[in-house]
């Protein structure tokens, strides 16, 4: 028997046309989507870097007092050429001794040393240029066997931790998703830590994603072989009846 409503030659179904639409939508929203949330946290940065400078400079040198409108960027720009300034100054005797001196003076601050200590040592951990302080993702069980997680080695564990842990022990930074600014810091040995292919910038991308963004897999690009991943694997627990 014919079918009850049968479709004219030449026409599309109602349903087929509805869901080219969603399609169109949604790869509309996929093109913009990425870049406009990029355009518009970029702006963000600019405007907050642009109104920080504007408050210290003096109205006789700001350029909007005098123009109609602002000038983006111009505080970014300002905020670049003074901080290459102040990094040339202090190269020099004279800065090197102000900054001693300034040094001095925060040490003696019960509160604001303990800050200021800190922050100049992750900086100066993270800013070296040969620190390879967050350059490696690895694979890490997390938070107990037999789960993975992607984390990142923040460098060899040493002081009093790495005495009492091993002299091969690593501190591994295992970042929250989807915002891979909180974590946890675990101190694991190098064995048992897998070491990925992938860039840190893309291991970020796949925890900000979900897991949604993949990055292809390149061990066969740089040699690695399958069964050289077994090789680091770590052993199987006794208590549950492993090899």
């Amino acid at each position: 028997m014919p079918p009850a409503n049968p479709t004219p030659p030449g026409k599309v179904p109602r349903n087929h046309v509805v869901e080219r639409l969603r399609a169109y939508f949604f790869a509309g929203v996929l093109v913009t989507g990425p870049i406009a949330l990029t355009l518009y946290l970029t702006w963000l940065f600019v405007h907050f870097i642009d109104s920080s400078v504007s408050r210290l400079l003096p109205d006789a040198y700001n350029p909007a007092t005098y123009l109609p409108f602002d000038i983006p960027g111009l505080g970014l720009v300002i905020a670049v050429i003074g901080l290459t300034l102040i990094g040339a100054l202090t190269a020099g005797y004279v800065g090197r001794l102000f900054l001693r001196i300034s040094e001095r003076i925060l040490a003696r601050m019960p509160i604001i040393r303990g800050v200021y200590g800190a922050m100049k040592q992750i900086f100066e951990t993270v800013l070296a240029k040969q620190s390879n302080t967050f350059r490696e993702a690895v694979l890490v069980e997390f938070p107990r066997r037999g789960m993975w997680t992607i984390a990142f080695i923040t460098g060899r564990t040493e002081g009093e931790v790495g005495d009492l842990t091993g002299p091969d022990t690593v501190g591994v930074y295992v970042p929250t998703t989807p915002n891979p600014t909180s974590g946890y810091l675990v101190f694991v040995p190098r064995s048992d830590v897998i070491v990925l292919s992938m860039t840190v910038e893309e291991a970020i991308k796949m925890v900000i994603s979900t897991g949604i963004v993949t990055p292809p897999d390149r061990r066969a690009a740089h040699g690695a072989l399958p069964a050289e991943r077994e090789i680091v694997l770590p052993r199987a627990n006794p208590a549950s009846g492993g090899p």
